[in-house]
């Protein structure tokens, strides 16, 4: 796996965990010979860790996903984008979150 060419948009510092919006983008054509299959992104401390998997080809125009998601704590993204060659490439960004989200409240 190689760092770059995945661009991972997340506010730094976020006051809620609910709604977090994120824009993963990737720097690579996308001809019929060379395009992006698929963008994975991660977490490190939510319940479930697979973020999300979409799946792309060469007539998706670009390779760029937006979405929400939600954050149980401060803590890592990973983005890993796989390209045609069967290459993996990725980044990650810190976001703090000051009102965590996916937590259990015992009452």
């Amino acid at each position: 796996m190689r760092i770059g060419k995945v661009k991972l948009d997340v506010p730094p510092l976020v006051e809620n965990g609910n709604t977090v919006p994120m824009t993963v983008s990737v720097q690579n054509p996308m001809t019929a010979n060379d395009y992006v299959k698929s963008i994975h992104v991660f977490n490190e401390k939510n319940p479930q860790p697979n973020v999300g998997n979409f799946y792309l080809g060469p007539h998706a125009g670009r390779a760029q996903i937006s979405t929400r998601i939600r954050l149980a704590d401060s803590q890592k993204i990973v983005a890993i984008a796989r390209l045609s060659d069967d290459s993996f490439w990725s980044t990650s960004v810190d976001v703090v979150v000051t009102l965590a989200a996916c937590t259990e409240e015992v009452i």
